[in-house]
């Protein structure tokens, strides 16, 4: 059986060879999230093919390069050079070279740079192929142990109180119960404190260093994995991809809300808005669940309250 597997694995390999060869095409290519060893062995040819490799963080990078014994051209790739990066690749692209876009663990474009350099490709015509391999947020979810018949990704978790309570509210909003999202080790104790103070009612899943030698899973209620957390001592070290599930009678219904329509009007006026304009407001909020009907009349008790014509 392995054997037979391995005859009809050739030709798609083979495949992936005679597409690196050509010229103009790039190539975004998934690198491991922690074990070297889960290179796709069409990933490293692609990177030992390809004219330039373009990474995140080069000196990460060349470090797995050399693990795999790549000896390519590396040029930079980050979030604060990739728009301007982006027309210099663009360039080499249609001169007919090859790019490898990698990230520095996992799959580029997930929480990590590479969009710009994508779109601007896709808009000049260039062909733009992507090479799988790990991502830690699908990697996390797969062994989470929840409900994924569908799930939402929301990259990295905000640090602000304010932020987080309105991320969590939206959370409790969604169709979807299942959440991946990524959090610094620094943050991680402070996340989960977060959790605990707003008495969430959400199940956790965060996962420490995945693919690695000691990777570990801390799993339960928020209370439960800072117990976890407090056993391991050593817990603000290495990544974290945490996957959350809503408890079902923690999710909002369509019915429910925490803050009154007359509420979010005042808060539109406060800045300015009148009454007609603040109905505006609030229905492109995000956050808002009211009808225009509703805030319609909402607005018409105000100006009753405050004496104005009905």
């Amino acid at each position: 059986m392995d054997e037979e597997l391995e005859i009809m694995q050739a030709p798609e390999l083979e495949e992936g060879v005679e597409q690196v060869r050509g010229s103009g095409t790039l190539y975004i290519v998934a690198t491991p999230i922690g074990n070297s060893r889960d290179m796709s062995p069409r990933g490293r040819q692609i990177l030992e093919e390809a004219d330039v490799i373009a990474a995140e963080d080069t000196r990460r990078s060349m470090v797995l390069l050399n693990k795999l014994g790549v000896r390519n051209k590396l040029v930079s790739n980050h979030k604060f050079n990739e728009f301007g990066k982006a027309k210099h690749f663009i360039s080499q692209l249609q001169e007919g070279k090859s790019i490898a876009v990698i990230t520095d663990a996992g799959t580029p474009c997930i929480s990590d740079p590479g969009n710009e350099l994508i779109k601007a490709a896709v808009e000049a015509g260039i062909r733009v192929v992507g090479v799988p391999g790990c991502c830690a947020a699908v990697n996390a979810l797969a062994i989470s142990g929840f409900d994924l018949s569908s799930f939402t990704f929301f990259g990295f978790f905000p640090r602000e109180n304010a932020e987080r309570r309105k991320l969590l509210e939206k959370l409790r909003r969604g169709d979807s119960r299942t959440f991946a999202l990524y959090e610094s080790p620094k943050r991680i104790m402070d996340l989960v404190d977060f959790f605990i103070q707003e008495q969430a009612d959400v199940r956790l899943c965060l996962c420490n260093d995945m693919t690695k030698l000691h990777e570990m899973a801390f799993r339960g209620t928020p209370a439960e994995v800072k117990e976890q957390l407090l056993q391991k001592g050593n817990y603000d070290k290495g990544e974290y991809a945490i996957v959350l599930e809503v408890g079902k009678d923690y999710v909002f219904n369509k019915v429910e809300h925490t803050v009154s329509p007359e509420a979010m009007l005042v808060d539109a006026m406060v800045k300015g808005l009148s009454a007609k304009e603040a109905v505006a407001a609030v229905l492109a909020d995000e956050n808002n669940s009211y009808s225009k009907n509703e805030l319609k009349a909402a607005s018409l008790r105000l100006k009753k309250l405050f004496g104005g014509e009905a």
